[in-house]
């Protein structure tokens, strides 16, 4: 028997979503719909854009073949990750096929189901179309029975009358199973899968005391959820590292438009603990994460941390890279920059008042003025830090501190071996005297020498020097220096 009804165009869709749902909803002899169970989910989140969920729910069985409806898994899933087990018969409750669903109802999708059937159409100025849909996709195009074909334009029409629902539309994200029970009943059942779209990352929220020698820092874990699934009270757990993932050889992800983001919420106590080769942080309380849902979660904070501001300029910003020759061609690497640069640097240690993991994330760094507002004076990323590691930030480029970098002198000494000549000048312009970490590359060939200079280097690694030249209040100092090439 057919149904048809006439309808609006505003509630098509409303019309029929309820129509698979009342289909769906009533299965016929041996197909059963999961029901979630009240310990909900567990969320473990990678940093990768990846989780893994773990959800249990209950289930009633007929003894043979059954089908199985999980509904309200992520539109992200990969669904070649998913493993099901009956934690009530494991042994006697065997998976025969398993299916992802994801043809989900929509204006487009019922137009295409249509295809080649009879419908009707009110356009606004109330004329009638009866035929066979030909197509839905822009116009409506229809063929009546003598052969005539008719287009509509799709924003004209007011009403539509559809024979009968078409099979195969559902209305959320559905795994689907062909299950043999041996044991009759209501089963427990947990399903694992990995999904896409769920990530997370630290942020941190530096304070920094008015003599800028020591900092106050806050960790917050922000979440983002756009799998495409809800998570009611899931446990939570967050890895930090960068697990090895093999290659997409095909794996289904259906995207997730980002809708809105959420405040701050009150910060839990957060476990943390070594697992494997990685670090994991767990929330010690159930946290609901809604699909296209940012959310913030405090996990770390630490005061009077001891920390030292500092100065560098690096006139040239280059290194060497390897290069099958040495570079002879006197201009190279003579273009210079003014800016110097302002970083920040602590240690990550217990005597410090931190010593714990440090995920990878952003860091601002803000300090307060006169009147007390906390204002952003820069801020960078960092990757994953152990305890005991140094953080070092860059965190701007000082106004009153200016560089300047020039070569002086450039000759071939021979076939194989070059000088060149450099001379880097400093002027402070700040009432006090500040201390510039002079950075240097070597960056024509492997092997050097620096033959002359007017202060002390340090060599920080094979190819890098540095100078610390003390500028006075208001005054500039020069530092000059020839390295020698050979090859």
């Amino acid at each position: 028997m057919t149904v048809r009804r006439w309808i609006t165009w505003g509630i098509i869709i409303a019309a029929a979503v309820m129509s698979v749902v009342w289909a769906t909803g009533c299965p016929a002899l041996g197909s059963q719909i999961a029901e979630a169970q009240s310990e909900g989910v567990e969320l473990t989140v990678y940093n990768q854009n990846l989780a893994l969920v773990k959800d249990r729910r209950t289930m009633e069985l007929t003894s043979g073949v059954n089908e199985v409806q999980f509904r309200d898994v992520a539109a992200q899933i990969d669904a070649t990750s998913v493993h099901f087990r009956s934690l009530t018969d494991p042994a006697g409750t065997t998976v025969l096929e398993q299916n992802y669903e994801y043809d989900i109802v929509g204006s487009s999708k019922l137009l295409r189901k249509y295809v080649d059937q009879k419908i009707s159409l009110v356009t606004e100025d109330g004329t009638t179309y009866t035929g066979t849909l030909l197509s839905g996709t822009d116009d409506i195009i229809l063929q009546s029975d003598d052969g005539q074909v008719t287009v509509v334009k799709l924003g004209s029409v007011r009403e539509f009358s559809f024979p009968a629902l078409p099979e195969g539309l559902i209305t959320r994200p559905t795994l689907i199973w062909l299950l043999r029970a041996a044991q009759a009943g209501v089963h427990n059942v947990e399903v694992t899968y990995l999904t896409g779209g769920v990530n997370w990352w630290a942020n941190y929220i530096v304070v920094l005391a008015d003599d800028d020698k020591a900092l106050d820092l806050t960790g917050w874990v922000t979440l983002d959820n756009r799998s495409g699934a809800s998570y009611e009270d899931a446990k939570l757990k967050l890895v930090a590292g960068d697990i090895h993932r093999a290659a997409d050889l095909g794996r289904v992800e259906k995207g997730i438009e980002y809708e809105e983001a959420v405040l701050p919420t009150p910060a839990p106590q957060v476990a943390e603990r070594a697992f494997f080769e990685y670090h994991l942080y767990e929330v010690q309380r159930p946290v609901t994460i809604k699909d296209n849902q940012t959310k913030q979660i405090e996990f770390a904070s630490a005061t009077d941390v001891p920390a030292e501001k500092f100065f560098v300029y690096d006139g040239a910003q280059m290194g060497y890279y390897g290069y099958r020759s040495p570079l002879t061609d006197p201009g190279y690497g003579t273009a210079t920059n003014t800016k110097v640069m302002v970083m920040l640097e602590f240690k990550n240690g217990e005597e410090q008042g931190l010593g714990i993991p440090l995920p990878k994330g952003t860091i601002r760094v803000y300090k307060r003025d006169v009147d007390g507002a906390e204002l952003l004076v820069g801020e960078d990323s960092i990757d994953h830090t152990p305890k005991d590691e140094t953080v070092r930030l860059y965190i701007g480029d000082a106004f009153d501190i200016v560089g300047e970098r020039v070569q002086t002198d450039f000759k071939k000494l021979g076939e194989r071996s070059l000088e060149e000549s450099f001379e880097i000048t400093l002027r402070n312009h700040k009432d006090e005297a500040v201390e510039v970490r002079v950075v240097e590359h070597m960056y024509r060939w492997s092997e050097w020498e620096i033959v002359q200079e007017s202060a002390e280097h340090s060599k920080t690694d094979a190819q890098t020097i540095e100078y610390r030249i003390r500028v006075p209040a208001n005054g500039e100092e020069k530092v000059t220096y020839t390295v020698r090439y050979r090859w």
